[in-house]
């Protein structure tokens, strides 16, 4: 993460996405698997971290080999075709985006970590459970603790995603992305970046306008 500015002056945080360019190894049609989609290779791998059935994919499509293969449901498909190529081009005039990733894996975490719980009192005989989480159920009645309960376990390593991140900054000459706030994902992580499905435009209350500059106006 690091940081960029309005023209107003403000500064806001932005997360700095590099896009790769992704080639079609793949045109999916109905018939074939009962929807249309255009499967998309990502990133270099050497061939001899290839599995051989993957090894014979490539060789049969007659292109390069790819480290990760995403499949995108598209409306047509007589748009595109096997070893077109797609950069940053494609989020020119894309004011917001939604991001999907994997994120961080902090192992098992208890109640406060986990959701945020305020804890028990440190005094009057509360003895070392300071961190618990209280009681989980009820009595004989129902005699169960629920599904859903919020309680101590497994945090984070699970598919995230963040919608409506405006893009602040696009750079095509180091195929650089920037979106305000953060994205889900460790440092290094692979992020799926697509067309927000919720907002579009800039409103006015995204671009807070300093009081100095108001006054000058």
């Amino acid at each position: 993460m690091t940081r960029e500015f309005y023209k107003t002056g403000q500064s806001i945080p932005v997360t700095v996405i590099k896009m790769e360019k992704g080639r079609i190894i793949e045109v999916i049609n109905e018939e074939k698997r009962g929807y249309k989609a255009i499967q998309i290779g990502f990133g270099k791998i050497k061939n001899s971290k290839l599995s051989k059935a993957m090894k014979g994919y490539f060789a049969k499509k007659n292109t390069e080999a790819k480290k990760t293969l995403k499949e995108f449901r598209v409306e047509n498909i007589e748009n595109f075709k096997e070893g077109n190529e797609f950069g940053l081009e494609i989020f020119k005039d894309i004011k917001f985006v939604d991001t999907k990733s994997k994120t961080i894996g902090k192992g098992f975490a208890g109640a406060m970590k986990r959701h945020n719980f305020g804890g028990l009192r440190a005094t009057h005989g509360v003895s070392i459970s300071h961190r618990s989480h209280g009681s989980t159920g009820q009595r004989q009645d129902p005699g169960k603790v629920f599904k859903g309960k919020k309680m101590a376990g497994h945090l984070g390593d699970e598919h995230k995603t963040l919608q409506s991140l405006q893009v602040v900054k696009v750079d095509t000459k180091n195929n650089i992305i920037c979106v305000k706030g953060s994205t889900p994902g460790a440092r290094g992580a692979w992020l799926v970046v697509e067309d927000s499905i919720k907002q579009k435009s800039v409103k006015d209350f995204d671009i807070k306008i300093p009081v100095d500059a108001k006054k000058k106006k």
